[in-house]
């Protein structure tokens, strides 16, 4: 089985290597490595690896934090190892067929962030309105959209009022951006963490205010 596991690691030559090591201790297969974010000394790596049956994956927060400096963040089950889209890729999908870019957007998204999910939504007079979902979004309907319109990408807090109850007992993760305009975001979810860091918040925005250009062109 595959896991994605987030550590906070020193930033130095030799410690992801270390860490490497570690995981392999515990028969851990490491598959990918994305640098999420880096800055006064400390590194943001996702690791995704797999684990033997059988193998539970506590045993790779132990093996992790065996190294000096190490922390783990988060580990969760993750699939589609396989199937990650980049940026570039995904913006020229929706180019290539600009009448589902929506749908196309919000089914990529979760693969280039690690999520576990996404969706468009709408602002409108009638209330929340959902344009376009991956299709491991929640069925829930959302009634309100409190933190609509949208100036600037965000992490939203996740006991807000507006939150469905089956999203809380998650422990759902959230980060919005504007797509285009105010009132119509990309709301990104990771149920059961981690939590989205600066970086990939940043990341979120640049790829949506690509395809909102696209789009409307």
């Amino acid at each position: 089985m595959s896991f994605l596991i987030r550590v906070l690691l020193p930033d130095s030559p030799g410690t992801l290597g270390a860490v490497a090591t570690a995981l392999g201790t515990v028969g851990a297969d490491i598959l990918s490595v994305d640098v999420v974010e880096r800055g006064t000394g400390v590194a943001v790596d996702d690791l995704v690896v797999e684990l033997p049956s059988g193998r539970l994956p506590d045993a790779l927060i132990t093996a992790a934090e065996s190294v000096e400096g190490v922390e783990v963040d988060a580990v969760r089950p993750y699939a589609g190892v396989l199937d990650t889209h980049r940026e570039l890729e995904l913006v020229e999908e929706i180019a290539a067929r600009p009448k589902s870019g929506l749908d196309i957007l919000a089914e990529g998204v979760p693969r280039i962030v690690r999520a576990g999910w996404a969706m468009i939504v709408e602002h409108a007079e009638t209330g929340a309105l959902r344009l376009a979902s991956s299709s491991a979004a929640p069925e829930t309907p959302i009634t309100d959209l409190p933190w609509l319109p949208l100036e600037r990408a965000t992490v939203l807090d996740s006991e807000e009022a507006w939150i469905p109850e089956t999203w809380q007992e998650l422990g759902t993760e959230l980060a919005a951006t504007p797509l285009g305009k105010p009132g119509k975001a990309l709301l990104v979810a990771r149920p059961g963490g981690p939590a989205f860091r600066a970086a990939e918040v940043a990341r979120l925005a640049h790829l949506a205010g690509i395809v909102a250009v696209v789009l409307d062109g």
